[in-house]
C-alpha cells in the first residue's frame, strides 16, 4: 500500500505563478484590473474566440446567461442529467423546467439524435455538455438546433484545450469555462464566457458588474468611469486581478500539462485493457484533441460483485483517491422529489451513474502512480 495518499487531482501551480500573484497583491490594486483585462484577452486569443468575459466561476456565468437570454417560467431547457448540478439548479432557480436529453453510453456525452425526441415547443435552450475533456460531436447539435431556431450553449467546463475538428472549443458560438482547481487549469476559482455574439457579450458585461453601463474595469480610467449608470439590475460576478494573473500562468503551461495528462491517459489505458472489470469511456469517433480532463472508468458492479461506493472506499483504504463525476442529477433528492422521472426514460445516464469513477489525474503524477493505481485496482478486484 502506499505510504502517502495520492488523490485523484492536484493543481500544478509554479513558483513563478505564485510570484505573480504575490506582486498583484502588493500593488495596491487586487480587483478587477489590468490582469484580468489581459487574462480575457490571452483566452480569447488561445481560444480563436471573438470575445472573453473573465468571472468568479463557471456557475456565475451561466446564471447572467440564462437572465441575458430571458429564461423564465415556463421555459424548457434541454441538457444532460450527466452532468454538475449547477447548471440544472440554475435552469431551477429561473422558474423554467430542466429537460434530460440520455447521454452516448461509452462516451457521457448527448448527441443530436438524443437531443431531438426532447425538443418541444417550449424549449429555449440547449446545453450539452462537453465531457472528461472529450469534444462534443458539434457539428449535428448546431445543424439541429439552427433548424428548430433554438440557442445552444456549450457547458466547456471540462474542455479547456479541447478541440474539435481542428478548432479549440471556444471559437465559434458561446460556450462557459471552469477554472475550479481540479480543472486543467485554474484561477483558485473562476470561470470564462466566450461568444461570437456582440449583443450578447456585452449584456454579460454588465450583468457581471452590477448591471453598469460599463465594464467593471476601464482601461481609460483606471477603476470604474464616475459618470457609470445602472442599466438594469446586475450582480456581482467579476473575477480579481489576482485571480486572473495566476489564469495567464496557466493558460501559457496549458499545452504542457495537456500533453502529460494524455500520456497518462494512455498509460492507464494500455495497463488496464486486461482488467474485465473495468471499462474507459469510449473515445469519441469524430476528429478531435482530447484534453483529458478527467479518467473516468466504469466499474462492471455484477462481475466485481461490490457496488461502485464500495470499490472507491477500497480504493481509499489502501491510499488512493477517486473521484465521481458524476450522480446523475435527476438521482439527486431535490430532483428525485421534484421531478419524478419514470424509471428507464434515461437507460445510458443510469447506468453510467451507478458504474462511473474517475481515477487520479494530474500533470505532476509519475508514471509509476499509474502503475499502483492500477496494481491497487487488481488487489482490491481480487479480493
Amino acid at each position: 500500500m502506499r505510504a502517502d495518499f495520492l488523490p485523484f487531482s492536484k493543481p500544478s501551480i509554479s513558483e513563478a505563478e505564485i510570484a505573480a500573484v504575490a506582486e498583484v497583491l502588493r500593488s495596491g490594486w487586487i480587483t478587477t484590473g489590468l490582469r484580468a483585462a489581459a487574462f480575457e484577452e490571452a483566452f480569447a486569443a488561445y481560444c480563436g474566440a471573438q470575445s472573453a468575459v473573465a468571472l468568479a466561476s463557471a456557475t456565475a456565468g451561466m446564471h447572467i446567461l440564462l437572465k441575458a437570454l430571458n429564461i423564465k417560467p415556463g421555459d424548457e431547457v434541454e441538457t444532460p442529467s450527466m452532468t454538475w448540478v449547477s447548471t440544472v439548479n440554475l435552469i431551477t432557480l429561473a422558474g423554467a423546467t430542466p429537460v434530460f436529453a440520455d447521454i452516448d453510453q461509452g462516451t457521457l456525452m448527448v448527441t443530436a439524435e438524443t437531443i431531438e425526441p426532447c425538443l418541444s415547443e417550449r424549449t429555449r435552450l440547449i446545453v450539452p455538455v462537453h465531457f472528461a475533456g472529450a469534444s462534443l460531436d458539434l457539428d449535428p447539435i448546431r445543424h439541429l438546433a439552427a433548424q428548430h431556431g433554438i440557442p445552444m450553449v456549450e457547458d466547456a467546463a471540462h474542455a479547456v484545450g479541447t478541440e474539435y475538428k481542428g478548432h479549440k472549443i471556444g471559437a465559434s458560438g458561446t460556450g462557459i469555462f471552469s477554472f475550479h482547481p481540479i480543472k486543467n487549469m485554474t484561477c483558485g476559482e473562476g470561470g470564462m464566457l466566450v461568444s461570437d455574439q456582440p449583443e450578447l457579450t456585452e449584456r454579460i458585461k454588465r450583468l457581471k458588474f452590477h448591471g453598469l453601463g460599463v465594464d467593471a474595469y476601464d482601461r481609460t480610467t483606471q477603476g470604474r468611469a464616475p459618470q457609470a449608470e445602472v442599466i438594469e439590475p446586475g450582480f456581482k460576478y467579476n473575477l480579481t486581478d489576482f485571480a486572473a494573473v495566476l489564469g495567464l500562468g496557466q493558460l501559457a503551461s496549458l499545452d504542457g500539462f495537456i500533453e502529460r495528462r494524455a500520456a497518462l491517459a494512455q498509460r492507464y489505458l494500455d495497463r488496464l485493457a486486461g482488467i474485465d472489470e473495468i471499462s474507459p469511456l469510449a473515445l469519441p469517433a469524430w476528429p478531435m484533441r482530447h484534453a483529458w480532463h478527467l479518467f473516468i472508468v466504469r466499474l462492471d458492479i455484477e462481475r466485481a460483485g461490490l457496488s461502485r461506493d464500495e470499490f472507491m472506499a477500497r480504493l481509499k483504504a489502501k491510499n488512493i483517491g477517486s473521484g465521481l463525476h458524476f450522480r446523475a442529477v435527476h438521482t439527486q433528492k431535490y430532483y428525485r422529489e421534484t421531478l419524478g422521472l419514470p424509471a428507464g426514460v434515461l437507460p445510458n445516464t443510469d447506468w453510467n451513474s451507478e458504474r462511473i469513477c474517475s481515477l487520479p489525474l494530474f500533470p505532476a503524477m509519475l508514471d509509476a502512480d499509474v502503475d499502483q493505481v492500477v496494481a491497487t485496482i487488481k488487489e482490491v478486484l481480487a479480493r
